[in-house]
């Protein structure tokens, strides 16, 4: 009844010493950053698709941008979710797990570390 109490971490971390994490950490932040320079370039491709498609619109004649139309503004909005938005959440996740991992390399490696599910699936 007077047990103390014991602060255990979620589920989706695992406890480990630093030490056995500490040699997977470069390759694990060296893969984060890969991801996030595909993400950015990615992100990149699309803002420059639409602003040479923006630009074409706007060079055609006031005839032709009538028969050809443009596309409506709410699928422009959902474009941006899909090709811009998402994407960036999921970097700032990536840096979130990179800012995570620097943390460990920080650590002493007698430290308890609480490590993700990615970081532990990429240790195994």
């Amino acid at each position: 009844m007077t047990d103390p109490i014991m602060y255990t971490a979620p589920a989706r971390f695992k406890q480990r010493k630093a030490a056995e994490v500490l040699p997977f950490l470069n390759a694990y932040i060296a893969k984060k950053e890969q991801e996030i320079a595909e993400i950015e370039q990615m992100v990149q491709r699309y803002e420059k698709r639409r602003l040479l498609e923006e630009r074409a619109y706007q060079s055609m004649s006031a005839l032709r941008r009538l028969l050809s139309g443009k596309k409506p503004d709410h699928h422009l909005a959902v474009e941006y979710i899909h090709y811009v938005k998402k994407p960036m959440e999921k970097v700032r996740m990536l840096r979130q797990e990179i800012e995570h991992a620097r943390a460990i390399q920080h650590s002493e490696p007698t430290d308890v570390v609480a490590l993700s599910q990615d970081l532990e699936a990429e240790m195994n």
